[in-house]
């Protein structure tokens, strides 16, 4: 297969490696991207990112990945406040994977809410870096095996 995933990254992340490195881990934004670009170069695919603090942008690029297989969102906080956010991701024709390098279910309550459950194919959370490694592993296969899984 060949194509492009869109990776988004939401508000705060980019201040991974620093932020709560007990929570999060030590390695940064940069680190999770470039480990995920090679992995998708060995599997055929191209691996866009956009990170931003701000809604709209993410909203934005979500639109703007019409030549994008597939999505993989790490929200942040958004993923418990917008709706915008997932109203966005329901209009994206290809698989959609939520990641979250902490479990949220085992946070504070407010963060067990989230509004993208029921515009993604899945969720992997909780797993540290290897969290991104899984979402990308399945965004892949959600691609590779067609429309008829994506979202199921």
């Amino acid at each position: 297969m060949s194509g492009v995933i869109l990776v988004l990254s939401g508000p705060n992340l980019d201040q991974l490696g620093r932020r709560d490195p007990a929570l999060y881990g030590t390695a940064t934004l940069d680190e999770h991207v470039t480990r995920l670009s090679e992995a998708a170069r060995a599997r055929g695919y191209a691996l866009r990112h956009v990170q931003s603090n701000f809604e709209g942008d993410l909203i934005e690029a979500v639109r703007d990945a019409t030549d994008c297989v597939a999505l993989i969102v790490n929200a942040g906080a958004l993923t418990h406040t917008s709706w915008a956010l997932a109203d966005a991701l329901a209009t994206f024709a290809g698989p959609v994977v939520e990641v979250h390098l902490s479990n949220p279910a085992a946070r504070e309550p407010f963060r067990h809410l989230t509004t993208l459950a029921g515009v993604v194919a899945g969720s992997i959370a909780g797993f540290g870096a290897l969290s991104y490694d899984l979402a990308l592993e399945a965004a892949c296969r959600l691609v590779e095996r067609g429309p008829d899984v994506a979202g199921s």
